[in-house]
């Protein structure tokens, strides 16, 4: 029972509204597939990107938005149950992580900008 509220809260936190684990009604499927969209888009022209850029804080802005579309993923795989169990307590470990990751990338990029936009005064 603990697992399934928190199941619940976690997507209620990630897909921005109340999710029924049981069945997906047409705006749960339209906002998931439209994440997943996005973010496949996103990534995908950030990896172009990648291979173009050698500049240290671009590159980290591309790494922060892959990690994006890997939470996206996983939460998708998580709310329908192919995602892996491990969790800290009730919450799954990537939950956690994955965001986390993605805004220490993006705080490091930021710190480069700033770095040399004030060390060039």
């Amino acid at each position: 029972m603990l697992h399934e509220a928190t199941r619940r809260l976690v997507c209620l936190a990630f897909l921005g509204r109340k999710v029924h684990t049981d069945a997906m009604d047409a705006g749960d499927l339209f906002l998931t597939v439209s994440r997943l969209g996005t973010g496949a888009a996103a990534a995908f022209f950030a990896i172009l990107l990648w291979s173009r850029t050698r500049d240290a804080a671009w590159m980290l802005i591309l790494m922060g938005t892959i990690t994006d579309y890997a939470e996206i993923v996983y939460v998708v795989l998580n709310r329908i149950g192919v995602a892996g169990r491990h969790a800290i307590g009730a919450v799954p470990l990537a939950i956690i992580v994955l965001p986390n990751v993605r805004t220490v990338l993006f705080i490091a990029a930021f710190a480069i900008m700033i770095a040399r936009t004030f060390g060039r005064s």
